[in-house]
């Protein structure tokens, strides 16, 4: 289920023909290699374009957890350095409207608590200028610089009767893993230099959920009002309801600018009022999401030539230009859109953007790239008509391995669609020969697979495995047409969707089809689930991650709450919905298993509680599969540590090479 965990991947190539791949002495890519992985997030170019401050992660697998820094480095690509040091919680990067100072939220020593820091680029320590009891979740500056808003939950305003267990809280639309009643989060100001904050919004509306669902907080051009995202409560089963709202800096109470629900992102052309904002196409759901621009005291979609789903959005510093991000086929690209235009694609080469885009005075663009190739790295791109220029090596090492070769292929699909994929080869190819498949079916279902560098397609490859990593109705990559496609068909489409590539594939080379196996974690492990019961001759091995068995449960006791009502329309506890419901559930197919089975799961996740793969394991041990069942004691739908993360691939892999090699 979403929010996507991406375990992401894939290209879009046509094979005309297979050619041999060259044997290579390089060492394959190992588990262990996962240790070395440093992941780059959050960059942003300085006014000016001169600079880029991005946060590092790299794994500490003695002490299991990610050590994080700061780096900056010219967009020349000269002089990376770090600029702080043993900080957690590094998040948030901002840099001030001159340039002259950088902000970002890190836990601070004293409260215990994410707070704001402000670095002067002249020099100096970084100076923490709040103090808020619950700590802090996001921060904008001011257009003068002057004054920080953020974003911060409110205490709990019953203390003494709490720890006397005076703690019965009232049950509405919050998961069954909840354990108190929440409280919202709220607006406040505070100067950058620090000194007393003002809250500015109170009440049951909330700015940010209880799965940290937030948007940014954007400045009026004079700074007279800050607007927001606006929640009815805390919860994220009702988050689809937001608007956006605004209020005065001086005080009062909370205007509606966006009354359409499901709005939120707003951003402000540089040098004029002109609003932007992101909201579902049409109100609906099932479409991706679209950027609005308030023009002309109308609301236009801007995107609607396009009718895909976009990732993200910024302005140019012109006014007049937005840069999209999103996927197209089996790419993530950059569009560029003028407001009064056509959108294009700007030329990235072989590199994906696999994040938001953060732009300068100057129109230069930073962004992480992947190719398919190495991993992530900073990118920098100063030319659209040019290739962006790599500026960092952090990953460096990967490029003395040797990695499986990746392919985009498509195929024509039922019901008309044309649709596509990502297939890897197994390390060392010989064509003509027969290699056992391990599909590894994506998230979401607003998700997608695209050509980038990724750790399990390569390790499975690496055991010589064809990976096939197909999209299917649902995925966010081929308009809004496929997107919607999954609606009241949210099995027995997309599983269509996922054979139709699989029988494309053996078309093209040549697979040994008594040793194929199916896997995938959240909606991935819906669709493993859905496919090892509906096919059940077709798999020699499967291996569910996370999986959604039964839709009844999900929609009552995750997160999701109503959110779950637009796959189908209505509830599955009223007479019109209830068949439904249960008819696409793949627990109802359980029975029909055959295929060894490894299943996996979070005790705390509450996403996609873990009670969906109790009750898959039962139903397959009671019919006599074979079938493994492993918990991890973390609160999260997918471990984020190296140890369980490298868990969890160990066992996938050593369960596809038991059954299948």
């Amino acid at each position: 289920m979403k929010p996507i965990i991406t375990i992401n991947f894939v290209l879009c190539l046509f094979f005309a023909c297979v050619t041999t791949f060259p044997q290579t002495a390089k060492q394959p890519f190992k588990l262990t290699d996962l240790r070395k992985l440093v992941r780059l997030a959050d960059p942003v170019i300085s006014p000016d374009g001169n600079k880029i401050a991005f946060i590092v992660s790299k794994p500490d697998w003695r002490k299991d957890k990610a050590i994080q820094n700061l780096d900056l480095i010219n967009s020349n690509g000269t002089s990376l350095r770090t600029i702080t040091y043993k900080r957690e919680q590094i998040s948030n990067l901002s840099w001030s409207p001159d340039g002259k100072s950088l902000g970002f939220i890190s836990k601070d020593s004293e409260t215990k608590k994410p707070q704001i820091f402000i670095m002067p680029m002249s020099g100096g320590d970084p100076v923490c200028i709040t103090d808020s009891k619950t700590g802090v979740k996001e921060f904008t500056w001011s257009p003068n610089g002057k004054t920080i808003a953020y974003v911060a939950q409110d205490t709990i305003p019953n203390p003494k009767a709490i720890k006397h267990h005076e703690d019965a809280f009232k049950v509405n639309d919050n998961n069954f893993l909840v354990r108190a009643e929440l409280q919202p989060w709220h607006l406040w100001i505070v100067p950058s230099t620090g000194g007393k904050a003002k809250q500015l919004t109170k009440g049951k509306q909330s700015l940010c959920t209880d799965q940290k669902t937030i948007s940014p907080l954007v400045w009026s051009m004079d700074g007279s009002s800050i607007l927001f995202q606006l929640f009815p409560d805390v919860w994220e089963g009702n988050g689809w309801h937001c608007v956006i709202g605004k209020i005065e800096t001086s005080g009062g109470s909370i205007d509606t600018v966006i009354a359409e629900q499901g709005s939120g992102s707003p951003s402000f052309a540089p040098q004029t009022d002109m609003l932007a904002f992101m909201r579902p196409r049409n109100g609906d759901q099932n479409n991706g999401n679209a950027v609005y621009i308030v023009k002309d005291n109308k609301i236009v979609d801007a995107t609607a030539e396009l009718a895909r789903n976009i990732n993200t959005f910024t302005w140019m510093p012109d006014g007049s230009t937005l840069l999209l991000t999103g996927e197209a086929g089996t790419r993530s690209v950059i569009w560029k859109l003028p407001v009064n235009g056509k959108a294009s694609q700007i030329f990235l080469g072989e590199v994906n953007c696999a994040s938001k885009l953060s732009i300068s005075k100057n129109g230069t663009i930073a962004f992480i790239g992947n190719p398919s190739t190495h991993p992530a790295e900073l990118y920098v791109l100063g030319n659209e008509n040019k290739a962006p220029i790599r500026l960092t090596n952090l990953n460096i090492f990967i490029d003395s391995l040797s990695l499986s070769k990746t392919e985009g292929i498509s195929w024509n699909g039922p019901d008309g669609f044309k649709e596509d994929g990502v297939l890897n080869y197994p390390l060392n190819y010989v064509p003509g020969k027969k290699y056992p498949l391990v599909m590894v079916i994506h998230g979401g279902p607003e998700g997608a697979s695209t050509v980038e560098f990724s750790s399990l397609p390569q390790l499975l490859a690496a055991k010589g495995f064809y990976v096939f990593q197909p999209n299917y109705r649902g995925s966010t990559n081929l308009g809004d047409k496929y997107q919607h496609a999954i609606y009241r068909n949210t099995g027995k489409g997309p599983g269509e969707d996922v054979m139709a590539g699989l029988n494309k594939v053996e078309e093209m080379v040549a697979v040994d089809t008594d040793r194929i196996g199916i896997s995938g974690w959240s909606y991935g492990g819906y669709m493993t689930s859905w496919l090892n019961g509906y096919y059940p001759d077709k798999w020699k091995a499967a291996v569910e991650g996370a999986a959604l068995n039964d839709w009844v449960m999900d929609y009552t006791i995750a997160y999701y709450q109503t959110g779950d009502l637009y796959f189908f329309g209505g509830s599955p506890w009223t007479k019109e919905y209830w068949d439904i419901w249960r008819e696409q559930s793949p627990i109802i197919y359980a029975k029909n298993v055959k295929a060894p089975t490894l299943i996996m799961g979070d005790v705390g996740d509450s996403n996609v509680p873990l009670v969906n793969s109790y009750e898959m394991y039962h139903a397959l041990k009671d019919n006599g599969v074979h079938v493994e069942f492993y918990a991890y004691p973390a609160n999260t739908h997918f471990p984020g540590d190296i140890v369980r993360t490298s868990d969890i691939f160990k066992r996938w892999i050593d369960w596809m090479v038991k059954y299948l090699k």
